[in-house]
């Protein structure tokens, strides 16, 4: 008989990290959690890493939605 471990699947994700999503268009992942917390706006984000609102936009989602990483299992 298998004995309950606790947990229903794998703790890992299954999705890019948010760091590794940022580092892809080109966002310096620091800088962005840093404009996150000190509550800039996406356009003023936008202008400082060179890339569109709509972009910064999609990474403000994707963390507000998932938080840094999206991790499977006991989180």
């Amino acid at each position: 008989m298998e004995k309950d471990q606790g947990f229903r699947g794998p703790p890992w994700g299954r999705q890019p990290s948010l760091e590794a999503v940022a580092e892809e268009v080109g966002v310096d992942f620091d800088a962005f959690l840093a404009f996150l917390k000190k509550g800039a706006t996406d356009s003023e984000m936008a202008a400082e890493f060179g890339v569109s609102p709509r972009t910064i936009h999609l990474l403000r989602n994707r963390f507000e939605r998932f938080g840094i990483d999206s991790i499977m299992g006991q989180d």
